[in-house]
């Protein structure tokens, strides 16, 4: 609708030059654009004409960069048009410049892109001409002659080309008309030129109309009233010495300093009432200027700035006392002077550059202005040496800062850039920027072990979740790029997995026993640790830990040798013939653990006789310790402790049977003993406590029973010598035997267990012959031998053994 809106306001053949065009010239666009559009007017569709993605601007933020001037076009990102921002007004702009135009860059990052583009303001006829004032008064002699010139002010018109001034006409012309001339500047000199002679005694005053037309459509003037008073005769003109005046003046020049002076003649003898003045000053020129009426001297009255005003072109005119005038231009070139340093500014910058960007990149883009000219105003940029970056430049005073060379952020984290800009004035002038770059992290460094074996030691028999050893990876990165996090890697051992033995916390590196080791089955295993960083892709780096197993004294000794059982006794024998070192036997113990735990000391606990053996404490031998007599006893029962070294110590005890005698069949006879007391001190413990319990009982059903028989016996004895010589003497013959051989009585004890292994028979003399009595005798003997026997049944003691002994005595006759 605003396109349309224009079009509506201007010609066709108008449009067609003015229509919005681009043009793509050395990597810049140019467009061409009316002014005094309104504010959000479209300027161009900058997406399609650079040939972006719509997306690219909003993900590149595109934004519109002027250096040093107000924004008047903006960009809507969105669709990728470029707008009127800000009301432009081109004669405010660029003044007479007939070629007026904004620039400004299209900057883009991620990454960085610059697109320079030049909008060109094209005029409107919005401007009249106007003249300097509304009224001008001559005075004329009625003596002028025809062809007498009377410069006039010439309007002004900011409009430029054909919307500029293009001609003026003067009413009524019957006296005067006009003379045009244009100066190689291309303005133009107005004069009033007398055609005919005035006669003051016919007319007085004379009223023109001066008017001003520029060829814009529709056009537009302006008029001043130029009022003639008639007077009496002045001859001569003034004319100035030159037609035009070239001057230069320094910027900066100090108030009151000469810049030029004008002069004019006049033939008259009252050329010296000649006045000077400036004819329609600007403001500019008013401000800085200043012509002396009567001298001609032109002065400066202002500061006079190189950056804003390069040139002054003044009019001045020369009017004698009879009001004849004539003109002349003084042209001032400003001289420049170094007075500005150059101004850095940053158009785009990214503080964040990660350690990986490529040599080239592009990190921030730079314009530089310096407001001067020539020499003073040549800015060549640097930065800082022994850094890895470098600036060039990419367009007129804008560069471009990049990486020159490769990055690590683990060296240099950032880095503090000073951009220098140095004009080659004289004294030249500089200015500093600093920019500060953080080079971000990349994912370039795997966590690294402190060592690359770890060695890790624990005591058996340990309990699960017992801390073992603290592995530490550090990672030259930052952020979540180093953040380290520790696992076992996948592994077997005994057909398990490796983490049914250990488990590791991932964040800390502490290793932990998952179940309790025994040294005896396992005495070292290796796990691979790995280190793994938060990055993506992650790095990850392994190390070895040898977890070794510490022996603890949890095993007593074995015994290997003598074999104890409990169905046999094994006996050694020792001749009774045997010297002083006599090897008997040698205990032969074992001890699974290791180290000092194993060391095995052999001690005789107890022995029959202390004095006759000994145990060697290294090897177990044991010996004779003196020579060996008829009156040891022929059993002998040894008790022998094998004792390890560890903390607290363990033991183990064994029995040797020792039987001295210097015949096999001494050694049977012993044999039951031996077997007896191997037993008994195998069972000891809980046989003891088993007899104590049957003890108790059996000795109060013992003394009721011994009670009881006792008075039971005491009652028939009374009876039986009260009845006894009432009854009749039996005889008792012993008997006969049919062999008729001769009769001998043994007489034997007899001991049986319940284990008929353990039953014992000892022979005792035979009775002979005459020890046998007469029968009443025997009977009498009999009964008291019947009495001694039963009495010692009751007096029977009992030990804690596991058998039941039954001891008989037992008489037997033979041949």
């Amino acid at each position: 609708m605003r396109r349309k809106g224009w079009f509506q306001i201007w010609p066709l053949h108008i449009v067609m030059v003015l229509t919005l065009s681009l043009h793509l010239v050395a990597g810049q666009i140019r467009y061409s654009i009316p002014e005094e559009m309104t504010v959000g007017s479209f300027v161009g569709n900058i997406g399609t004409d650079l040939g972006l993605d719509p997306k690219r601007l909003v993900s590149g933020k595109a934004r519109v960069f002027t250096a040093g001037g107000s924004d008047y076009i903006g960009l809507d990102r969105e669709k990728g048009h470029l707008i009127v921002k800000e009301r432009i007004d081109r004669e405010q702009l660029c003044g007479e410049l007939l070629a007026c135009s904004v620039s400004f860059n299209v900057i883009l990052e991620n990454p960085m892109e610059l697109h320079r583009v030049i909008v060109e303001i094209l005029d409107i006829n919005d401007n009249s001409p106007v003249f300097p004032k509304g009224e001008k008064e001559f005075e004329i002699s009625e003596g002028s002659p025809p062809g007498a010139r009377f410069s006039l002010e010439s309007a002004i018109d900011p409009d430029v080309g054909i919307n500029a001034l293009q001609k003026y006409t003067l009413h009524p012309t019957d006296h005067f008309n006009l003379n045009i001339q244009s100066r190689a500047d291309g303005s133009k000199n107005v004069e009033m030129v007398l055609q005919t002679a005035l006669d003051r005694e016919k007319k007085t005053n004379h009223y023109l109309m001066l008017t001003a037309v520029d060829g814009g459509k529709p056009q537009r003037s302006g008029t001043v009233k130029i009022h003639v008073l008639v007077l009496d005769a002045n001859d001569n003109v003034p004319v100035f010495s030159q037609s035009s005046y070239k001057t230069s003046v320094v910027e900066n020049a100090a108030k009151g300093t000469l810049v030029t002076t004008v002069s004019a003649t006049d033939a008259d003898e009252s050329s010296h009432n000649i006045r000077y003045s400036f004819e329609h000053p600007s403001a500019s020129v008013k401000a800085l200027f200043a012509i002396d009426s009567e001298s001609g001297e032109v002065r400066v009255t202002g500061e006079i700035d190189y950056e804003r005003f390069k040139q002054f072109k003044i009019k001045v005119t020369a009017q004698d006392h009879g009001g004849f005038t004539d003109s002349s231009e003084i042209l001032i070139d400003v001289i420049d002077v170094n007075d500005n340093a150059p101004k850095i500014t940053i158009m785009s910058f990214s503080s964040d550059l990660p350690e990986n960007a490529g040599i080239g990149t592009v990190v921030a883009m730079i314009n530089v202005q310096d407001l001067d000219s020539g020499d003073n105003g040549r800015v060549t940029c640097s930065i800082d040496r022994n850094l890895p970056f470098k600036i060039e430049s990419s367009l007129t005073n804008e560069y471009n800062l990049m990486t020159d060379s490769t990055l690590d952020r683990e060296q240099t984290q950032e880095y503090n850039i000073t951009i220098t800009a140095v004009d080659r004035g004289s004294p030249s002038l500089s200015s500093k920027e600093i920019i500060t770059i953080k080079i971000s992290d990349v994912n370039d460094h795997a966590p690294q072990f402190q060592q690359q074996t770890y060695n890790a030691y624990v005591q058996e028999n340990n309990s699960p979740s017992v801390s073992i050893i603290s592995v530490k990876a550090e990672d030259a990165d930052w952020g979540p790029n180093a953040r380290v996090s520790y696992l076992i890697n996948d592994g077997e051992l005994n057909g398990a997995p490796l983490t049914s033995y250990v488990s590791i916390n991932s964040d800390s590196g502490v290793i932990y026993a998952v179940k309790s080791f025994d040294f005896e089955q396992l005495k070292s295993f290796k796990v691979q640790v790995k280190a793994q960083d938060g990055g993506s892709p992650p790095l990850s780096s392994n190390t070895t830990l040898n977890i070794f197993i510490q022996d603890q004294n949890d095993n007593a000794p074995q015994i290997l040798y003598p074999v104890q059982t409990s169905s046999s006794v094994v006996a050694e024998m020792v001749p009774r013939s045997a010297d002083v070192g006599y090897l008997v036997t040698k205990v032969v113990a074992v001890d699974v653990d290791s180290g000092q735990n194993a060391w095995l000391s052999y001690k005789l606990q107890k022995a029959t006789d202390r004095a006759l053996f000994e145990v060697g404490a290294q090897n177990g031998e044991i010996r004779t310790v003196r020579q060996v007599t008829d009156k040891d006893a022929v059993k002998h029962r040894l008790t022998v402790v094998v004792e390890d070294n560890g903390q607290p110590s363990r033991s183990a005890t064994v029995i040797v049977n020792v039987a001295v005698a210097d015949s096999f069949p001494e050694v049977i006879s012993e044999f039951t003993n031996f077997n007896h007391d191997t037993t008994y001190s195998d069972n000891l413990t809980f046989y003891l406590i088993l007899a104590l319990a049957v003890v108790s009982v059996l000795f109060i059903f013992s003394l009721i029973a011994i009670i009881s028989v006792k008075i039971y016996r005491w009652r028939q004895n009374r009876l039986f010598y009260k009845s006894a010589p009432n009854l009749p003497v039996i005889p008792y013959y012993p008997p006969v035997y049919a062999d008729g051989t001769l009769q001998r009585v043994y007489n034997y004890e007899m001991c049986g267990t319940t284990d008929s292994r353990m039953s014992d028979i000892k022979f005792v003399r035979p009775y002979s012959q005459n020890t046998l009595v007469n029968v009443s005798r025997a009977g009498t003997v009999q009964r008291e031998k019947k009495d001694q026997e039963e009495d010692a049944d009751l007096s029977f003691e009992f030990f804690p053994v596991p058998y039941t002994i039954i001891c008989r005595a037992h008489s037997n006759t033979s041949d």
